[in-house]
């Protein structure tokens, strides 16, 4: 069991540390591209180059519109931002002395809520704008699989949540 706490542990640092990093890159690009600070145009005006920062090395490329900036940059950095750090919480449920509680299962609910709720809709919001690529729509599918699996998982955690509070009504 040890070993088992360990591993979910450290996932949830990494998945931390990730969901951080992202809401990093998603804040400077965001930041890049609305005051056009660090940005470098090319192939026509038809790329940018958002460079790291105080350097002149490119760091994000993306296309000069706002719909692929909106929706094939932005919004897929931020939500992935979101996924990382709910991921990291649900992950931290798995080492906590007390598995079945009330907090462990409104993470795992909003995990499962984000997998299965959000996907979809925003690719076919988004294949209205833009070009989505049939890898998208393999991500959605993942996505679904991993909330189905997280929702059957909050499932067997209110279960236990419920016997625990018949064990303590008894005792």
């Amino acid at each position: 069991m040890e070993k088992s706490k360990l591993v979910c542990k450290l996932l949830a640092y990494i998945l931390c540390i990730t969901g951080v990093l992202y809401a990093a890159v998603t804040s400077y690009g965001a930041l890049c591209i609305i005051t056009g600070w660090n940005i470098v145009p090319y192939g026509e005006a038809k790329y940018l180059h958002i460079n790291y920062p105080f350097t002149n090395q490119p760091f994000l490329n993306v296309d000069n519109n706002t719909s692929y900036i909106l929706f094939s940059f932005l919004i897929p950095l931020a939500l992935y931002t979101l996924f990382f750090l709910l991921a990291s919480k649900v992950f931290k449920v798995f080492y906590q002395p007390r598995l079945f509680t009330q907090n462990n299962l409104k993470h795992l609910k909003k995990f499962y809520l984000l997998n299965l709720v959000i996907p979809l809709p925003v690719v076919i919001i988004s294949s209205f704008f833009t070009e989505v690529e049939s890898a998208i729509w393999l991500l959605v599918v993942v996505h679904f699989i991993l909330g189905v699996f997280t929702f059957l998982t909050s499932l067997i955690f209110q279960q236990g949540l419920n016997l625990q509070h018949e064990q303590d009504l008894f005792v």
